[in-house]
């Protein structure tokens, strides 16, 4: 047996979206039915680098599950698939790291392994498959909950995460218009020069970019930055993944129908983290877990809603299924590079 060692441009080869969509969609499908393993997110603080490492191992068993036809879900996601398996990200972040060795402030490790056996079948790059699993998250729960005939994306932050929330979003909706927030302007340009010849895309201001039909967040602030939105606005709250970051305003968030991936994690680290801790914001103002509505226990996206947040802060499942997705893909295509790990 041979283990497969899949680079970053391995790994962005072998994701395309629709498939790594229902992907997600089928691990927190498996997550809420009991059918997945997921142990704590650890961390290692390192505040003399400062930085940190966080280890997020999973488990997960989609074999004859079945996704719910509630409304909001496409098509296309309601066809559950039949595999299981397991894995474990290394991921850190250190944001000193630009400026001192050259390097992203998030680099990341994947290892993939058959559940049947132990075996590594492939240790990739999880950095590209963060990206790329943050996106497709974010397109399951704007399929969800944001208005059908949504075509605005607004997205505040430049990084690299902006650019797979527009792939993944315009997968499931029709976006036609994109507003781009940053403080940076290189930043901001570079995103309008990589999208203009698809998309009407242009810089804005945060409110701006609020206005729009669907938001997205993806920004590092612990001080809220968005705090209005249109009336019907569907949020991704991606940024906040520690303790005191903090996106979005008080106010916008008790008024919101608020839909978080994981209770433990987004009360300690999400973007409810913050009003939670201080008692503003408590478990009554919470609608449910995105896995809830992916199987119909809860409604999405109803003809009364206002405005809808989705609290996400990543979880190892994800990243599992995303895994799983590069791993079959790059084996079909002969894609990555094999070596014999154990010398079996």
């Amino acid at each position: 047996m041979h283990t497969l060692l899949l680079d970053s441009d391995d790994v962005d080869h072998n994701t395309q979206y629709p498939e790594l969509i229902v992907a997600i969609e089928e691990a927190f499908a498996a997550y809420e039915r009991g059918h997945a393993q997921m142990p704590a997110k650890s961390y290692i603080d390192l505040p003399q680098y400062n930085g940190d490492f966080r280890s997020m191992p999973a488990y997960l068993d989609v074999r004859g599950g079945e996704l719910s036809a509630s409304q909001g879900g496409s098509d296309e996601s309601r066809a559950a698939g039949d595999w299981d398996a397991a894995g474990i990200k290394w991921v850190n972040v250190h944001t000193d790291n630009n400026a001192e060795y050259d390097l992203p402030t998030v680099l990341g490790t994947m290892i993939y392994s058959d559940p049947r056996n132990a075996y590594p079948l492939a240790i990739m790059d999880g950095r590209e498959l963060t990206m790329k699993r943050t996106g497709a998250a974010a397109a399951v729960a704007t399929d969800h909950l944001a208005v059908a005939d949504a075509d605005s994306l607004g997205i505040v932050g430049a990084g690299v995460q902006a650019y797979t929330q527009l792939e993944a979003i315009s997968t499931v909706r029709d976006i036609e218009r994109v507003v781009i927030s940053d403080l940076d302007d290189d930043r901001v340009r570079r995103f309008v020069e990589t999208f203009e010849d698809r998309f009407d895309v242009r810089g804005g201001s945060v409110e701006e970019a609020a206005a729009c039909d669907v938001l997205s967040t993806v920004t590092p602030v612990e001080s809220p930055i968005v705090n209005e939105v249109g009336d019907h606005t569907h949020v991704n709250a991606m940024g906040a993944d520690a303790a005191g970051k903090h996106e979005l305003a008080d106010d916008l968030l008790l008024d919101a129908k608020i839909v978080i991936d994981d209770h433990e994690q987004c009360t300690h680290s999400g973007e409810v983290n913050v009003p939670y801790s201080r008692g503003v914001l408590t478990d009554d103002d919470i609608y449910g877990e995105i896995g809830q509505v992916v199987v119909g226990e809860k409604a999405g996206r109803i003809d009364a809603d206002g405005v809808t947040v989705f609290d996400s802060t990543g979880l190892a499942i994800q990243d599992v299924a995303a895994a799983h997705v590069v791993y079959e893909h790059a084996t079909e295509n002969d894609n990555g590079t094999p070596f014999d790990f154990f010398g079996l």
